[in-house]
């Protein structure tokens, strides 16, 4: 018997059918079986091409949704169902991921809870709003009744993956075209549920105009859906209530985005609101505001009144938008009109201005760039641009400016250097005397600039003609090897210099001696003799928020009281993560997010743990082990593009699981001798130019105007020196 069936149903609307079975069959699974409930002839025919790899069901044109899952799952012999309709999609490795998931779970478990990606005609892999929700309630098996906040997960029946005696037991109730209904029932008859956080379903939602229209009577029907849904958790008040609100919330958003045409939208109000008055919780207290307002008028069935509160919103917002654009482009004005008049003042030849990660404060490249500025050029001034949050954190008596302000567009106008390792403002203009450094943060393995065109999760928001009109600003960009030079010439085209001089934050691991490791481990509360294991895990463009990839205690648990654990989550997220929240009181799970520089972590640590993040190349120059956890690696290679396999060029042992990386941590497979060449190689390729003289390079080459002959050679491999390892340290 097959641990999960994945139970494809429906027509092939628009083809998709034919990429989803493609993807199904281009990787089995001995433990998965996939039987295609097809409707219509072209389901059939393209699943019948696929086989003799999947069971197809040929159903006539015209059956419905519910009928179509019922006959799949008639033939699915797994013990897991996983229903699929034929227009979505399935990540690449979710299927095992799920089926394994599964197998772990106690048999008191109904349904496991799925995050998944929304795609729509114009964008694709787009992240959920359910994966906050999935990491609150972590790797327990809760009933509802504990966990009812789970209720407002996007009600769609593929991301249940449901027991196939639970479904069979319960096969009338979830029978229904109402998808959102079925979703929701399988929650609430559920004895218990479990979640996995990580992305392994894809919702695609097809273009409005390409469908039937829906009927008013459908619209009718949402408010029958949510009467039947209450009933089922009637002896469950917290259930109940938040299954209320869901309803009413979903009946005021259908009809405030006009969906119901006149007069049904009269009658679909006056049905919502009797059903709001008959289903209200005892003791249920409305809340304030505009939204309070919504629902009494609702209950009250106040129709008329209702409209003339909505076109009185509407206006109110019109209003407030005009007096807000009003005053932006006053300021806008003003401000421009500084500007203009410090870019007519001659350019300071002894002033240059540094910015790191948004203006987050000294950091990164720019940073050890000002340093060694500081000791070769001191007639050099440096100005940074720091947020008004964030200066108070700066080094005292660093001369600084809060973007916006009129000081700040005076030195961006005057200053003759421009340091940044991302971008300035685009309302930043390149004078033609004034130097621009882009320094970037890190060896690109992910797509990045022109390359992420190709990949929506990644490129969201971002408008592709400012970014080369800010790239064409650049005079030089600085790299750490010949792989990112050719990745930067690629990505961002233009006509700036490539200084191959190494990344200037990576000095440190060359310079750094035994005193500043053994002194960065004593601040960080690691005792001598203690393993210390540094994870580092990168941001996902295709999740919403940082999901945990690890239990970290129960990590820390088999490795033992000798290990602790230094967890710095991506700095696209607050250090005040409520994921990690728990963990900072913990002797052997340490918290570090909000420790910097990040550099003096890597000196600290034994060992790095990471996914795909960039500090994988810089922490590579310590020659110390380095393991790969790489549990989604087919969804993020998919999502967000690669520019090379790291699963064939990893700097050491990979894992695809817990297991695996607990496995690796406790044995020697961390330190062995493949993982030693697996490390030589990667060193060979990724630091080429780090020898720790790399900041002495650019500021020679850049501020001092020195010819690239004259600059200090890049020193091979095996002539550099790391920083001494912990363990010759604390020995």
């Amino acid at each position: 018997m097959p641990q999960l069936s994945v139970i494809v149903h429906g027509p092939n609307t628009q083809d998709h059918l034919t990429g989803l079975l493609d993807s199904l069959v281009a990787h089995p699974l001995p433990d998965v079986e996939v039987v295609v409930a097809a409707v219509g002839d072209w389901a059939r025919e393209t699943a019948e091409r696929h086989a003799p790899q999947l069971q197809v069901v040929p159903l006539p044109d015209g059956a419905s949704d519910a009928a179509a899952r019922a006959a799949g799952a008639a033939r699915a012999t797994g013990r897991w169902l996983h229903f699929v309709r034929a227009k979505d999609g399935l990540p690449p490795g979710s299927p095992r991921t799920v089926a394994e998931r599964t197998a772990e779970l106690p048999g008191t478990v109904d349904v496991l809870l799925l995050d998944h990606l929304r795609s729509t005609w114009r964008s694709s892999a787009l992240p959920s709003a359910d994966g906050p929700l999935l990491v609150r309630a972590g790797r327990t098996e809760p009933a509802l009744a504990d966990s009812a906040y789970l209720l407002r997960l996007t009600p769609l029946l593929g991301t249940r993956v449901l027991r196939a005696d639970f479904w069979r037991a319960h096969e009338e109730r979830l029978t229904t075209d109402d998808e959102p209904r079925a979703a929701l029932a399988a929650l609430l008859l559920a004895r218990r549920v479990s979640c996995l956080p990580h992305i392994a379903y894809e919702d695609r939602r097809l273009r409005p105009a390409s469908l039937p229209p829906v009927t008013p009577e459908q619209h009718l029907a949402a408010v029958d859906r949510y009467e039947a849904l209450l009933d089922l958790a009637r002896d469950r008040p917290a259930v109940y209530t938040v299954l209320y609100e869901i309803m009413v919330r979903d009946c005021l958003r259908t009809f405030a985005r006009g969906d119901v045409p006149e007069p049904a939208a009269r009658e679909f109000f006056l049905r919502a609101g009797a059903a709001a008055v008959r289903r209200r919780p005892e003791g249920y207290r409305r809340p304030g505001g505009p939204e309070g307002v919504r629902r009494s008028l609702l209950e009250e069935g106040a129709y008329t009144r209702y409209r003339a509160f909505q076109a009185a919103n509407h206006a109110r917002r019109a209003v407030r938008s005009t007096v807000r654009t009003g005053r932006r482009q006053a300021g806008a004005l003003i401000r421009d009109h500084q500007y203009r008049a410090a870019l007519r003042r001659p350019v300071d030849p002894h002033l240059a201005v540094f910015s790191a990660y948004w203006n987050r404060g000294v950091a990164c490249n720019p940073g050890a760039i000002a340093a060694k500025l500081a000791e070769l050029a001191p007639h050099i001034h440096p100005v940074w641009v720091v947020t008004a949050r964030n200066a108070a954190l700066l080094p005292p008596g660093t001369d600084h400016v809060v973007p916006g302000t009129r000081r700040y567009w005076e030195v961006l106008a005057t200053a003759k250097y421009l340091v940044n390792n991302v971008n300035f403002p685009n309302a930043v203009v390149k004078r033609p005397d004034a130097v621009h450094v882009q320094t970037h943060h890190g060896t690109p393995l992910k797509r990045m600039g022109l390359d992420q065109m190709a990949y929506p999760a990644a490129a969201q928001g971002l408008d592709f003609d400012a970014l080369l009109e800010r790239v064409d600003k650049w005079d030089y960009s600085v790299s750490a090897n010949s792989h990112t030079t050719r990745m930067w010439e690629r990505a961002y085209p233009s006509r700036y210099v490539s200084l191959d001089h190494g990344y200037p934050r990576n000095d440190v691991y060359c310079t750094a001696g035994a005193d500043e490791v053994r002194a960065v481990r004593e601040r960080l509360g690691i005792a001598p003799g203690r393993r210390a294991v540094l994870y580092a895990p990168t941001h996902r463009d295709y999740e919403a928020g940082w999901t945990p990839r690890l239990d970290l205690a129960a990590l820390a648990d088999r490795l033992g009281e000798d290990t602790v654990l230094l967890v710095r989550a991506h700095y696209f997220y607050d250090s005040g993560l409520s994921p990690l929240a728990g963990l900072r009181r913990s002797g052997r799970v340490v918290d570090v997010s909000a420790y910097d520089p990040v550099e003096e972590l890597c000196l600290a640590a034994d060992a790095l743990v990471t996914d795909y993040s960039s500090i994988m190349f810089d922490y590579a120059n310590l020659d110390r082990p380095i393991v790969i956890h790489a549990d989604d690696w087919e969804t993020y290679r998919t999502t967000r593009g690669v520019y090379f396999d790291l699963m064939a060029e990893a700097p050491g042992p990979v894992a695809r699981t817990q297991d695996d990386l607990t496995e690796i941590l406790a044995t020697d497979a961390w330190h062995d001798e493949g993982a030693a060449k697996a490390r030589a190689a990667f060193r060979r390729k990724f630091c080429e130019f780090d020898d720790g003289r790399a900041a002495e390079r650019v500021v020679r080459r850049v501020f001092l105007g020195e010819d690239e002959a004259s600059l200090p050679p890049v020193l091979p491999p095996q002539e550099r020196t790391p920083a001494p390892a912990p363990q010759e340290v604390t020995a």
